[in-house]
């Protein structure tokens, strides 16, 4: 993105902050701001519109900056993009395609919209080929496809991490092109992912996208966007793509502080109204297409070995099933610790 001054010649609009709360801000006069357009303040800080009021309009933020009240904001009249290409491969980026990894720019990349509307039937068709996920007792009694979208649940330390990365390396080596969203999560969780890609050398196969759970709540919440965007990139170059979206209960429970803060009107366990429509518009992207495939794996994170939670219930029912991972099987010393009965593939 160009500066600030920039944005304001062109557009020829200025606003003002009139509150900040957390990662929500409200701006006033920019008559002609529209939803989801993206606007830069004089910090060069970046926000993307999620809602117009009669007054002001709610400004989710994107970076981290300092922002307070008084401070300039110009409109780009411009909706979120991110960085999507052949270059993307073999690096660690956050979803505004900043690198992680390295201070070397992303080269041989274009922008692309980060939200899509999902392609319709007539582009798609019946799932035919097996993803192999490296996983004996998964491959042969809850087998998965290429184009499928399964959930994977299950407790803290019960498997799941090891399972994702073995079906990453498993896929990786037969030329998929695999994408990991570390969502929210702690620096040391993203380096382990990094560190196994490299250790194995699937580096120019992989991608992964990656907040801490110290980045601003609207950056955590664009993360599985992003990798999606970037999984459709290489799903419209006629390429087989495994992503993996690690995980979305966490996911879940930062859009629900970012509707809070906005005053939206909780509903379940706080959760927003929208929290449904939030995830199924993210994994209805997935799929087998007439070119190319997306095969997601989003995670969701139970408690006891309690499935019955609300956005666990949420995922399994716009999934094509789910793999659960029993604490119980775990504490016997089974691995992996899968319920080849409590588990479901369609």
């Amino acid at each position: 993105m160009t500066d600030f001054d920039t944005y304001l010649d062109k557009i020829g609009e200025i606003g003002f902050v009139e509150e900040v709360m957390h990662s929500i801000v409200f701006a006033s006069g920019l008559p002609k701001a529209r939803p989801n357009e993206v606007v830069i303040f004089e910090s060069g800080d970046i926000g993307e519109i999620i809602s117009l009021n009669k007054e002001n309009v709610e400004i989710l933020i994107l970076t981290s900056g300092n922002l307070k009240v008084g401070d300039k904001v110009a409109r780009t009249d411009e909706l979120l993009q991110v960085s999507v290409g052949d270059g993307c491969l073999g690096r660690a980026i956050d979803p505004l395609g900043r690198p992680l990894d390295t201070s070397k720019k992303l080269t041989n990349v274009f922008p692309k919209p980060i939200d899509t509307p999902p392609h319709g039937i007539i582009g798609r068709k019946q799932v035919e080929k097996p993803l192999e996920t490296g996983v004996t007792l998964i491959d042969l009694v809850i087998p998965l496809a290429k184009g499928q979208r399964q959930l994977v649940i299950g407790d803290r330390k019960t498997g799941k991490t090891e399972f994702l990365l073995q079906t990453l390396l498993s896929q990786a080596r037969r030329g998929t092109i695999c994408i990991y969203a570390v969502i929210g999560q702690r620096l040391l969780e993203i380096k382990k992912r990094q560190e196994f890609i490299e250790a194995n050398g699937i580096r120019d196969k992989c991608v992964v996208v990656a907040t801490s759970s110290f980045d601003p709540a609207g950056l955590i919440f664009l993360t599985p966007y992003t990798a999606m965007t970037i999984a459709e990139h290489f799903r419209d170059n006629g390429m087989d793509v495994l992503l993996i979206l690690d995980e979305m209960t966490t996911h879940a429970k930062f859009y629900r502080e970012i509707s809070l803060l906005a005053k939206r009107f909780p509903g379940r366990n706080s959760y927003p109204g929208d929290v449904f429509y939030a995830h199924a518009r993210l994994i209805e992207r997935a799929g087998n297409f007439k070119r190319g495939s997306i095969s997601a794996l989003p995670v969701a994170e139970s408690i006891l070995g309690d499935i019955s939670g609300y956005i666990q219930t949420n995922l399994m029912s716009m999934t094509d099933g789910h793999i659960f991972f029993d604490i119980d099987l775990y504490n016997e010393g089974k691995r992996p610790a899968v319920s080849p009965f409590l588990s479901v593939t369609r």
